[in-house]
């Protein structure tokens, strides 16, 4: 391992899980690239945030953070002067400003579908948690993956609760005002609008926007070698900005 690499750290988002990841991580080891795939609670920005900070202590090396969808605004939250950080990467991420929410980018520009996509169901802590439908997954969330690996996805989806994507990004100082990011996402997105994505990204003054010509919202999965290269980039530069 070498020091002077940055881990690679990738969180999930809502209606996922860390296994989602696989493909990338599978693309990033013939590279020789060390990578963590955290568990993301889904319970609130702001904790899930405090546990990925904790993730990086304990790995007590620089990183490379990797959010995917919803967390985005996890990494956005837990890199904010976090100076273990030395990059972002948006993968069909939303990259919100202080107060800004989940549901509330999501719907800044017109094309998502995934309010009526969803079901809900109260917890006993409060509130209530979501889930996409079985019967809508393949269509709303992974259009270009094959039925049989869209229905095992929709069978392990993580619930994500209603408070998680209605916080507003509680930090005054966004980490990708500060550190350099890198975007990647796919034009047939029906999670988020791909507007949405490309407004953010150059908000954000990201150093590359990768749009996957008929990608859905999984790109992860459906496009793991395209997203591992974004990541392979932005790793390179991170090296070299930390070398010089």
């Amino acid at each position: 391992m070498n020091d002077n690499i940055p881990t690679v750290v990738l969180v999930h988002g809502a209606f996922a899980e860390s296994a989602s990841w696989y493909p990338v991580v599978e693309a990033l080891g013939q590279h020789d690239v060390e990578t963590v795939a955290v568990a993301n609670p889904l319970r609130s920005v702001s904790g899930d945030a405090a546990y990925l900070r904790d993730v990086i202590a304990g790995l007590g090396r620089p990183v490379l953070l990797v959010g995917h969808s919803y967390a985005g605004l996890v990494i956005t939250e837990a890199a904010s002067r976090n100076p273990s950080v030395t990059g972002l990467v948006y993968v069909a991420a939303f990259a919100p400003d202080h107060g800004e929410s989940a549901l509330q980018l999501s719907t800044t520009y017109p094309g998502s579908t995934l309010g009526e996509a969803l079901t809900a169901y109260p917890v006993s802590s409060g509130g209530n948690e979501l889930v996409i439908r079985q019967d809508v997954f393949h269509q709303q969330f992974a259009a270009d993956l094959s039925a049989g690996l869209a229905s095992l996805m929709a069978a392990t989806q993580r619930p994500v609760t209603e408070r998680a994507l209605s916080e507003g990004l509680p930090t005054t100082e966004p980490a990708w005002a500060t550190l350099p990011s890198w975007f990647v996402f796919g034009d047939s997105d029906r999670n988020i609008p791909p507007a949405a994505l490309r407004h953010e990204a150059n908000r954000a003054g990201a150093r590359s926007v990768t749009q996957l010509r008929g990608a859905s919202h999984a790109v992860a999965q459906s496009r793991p070698t395209a997203v591992a290269d974004v990541i392979l980039e932005a790793l390179g530069e991170c090296t070299r900005a930390d070398a010089a």
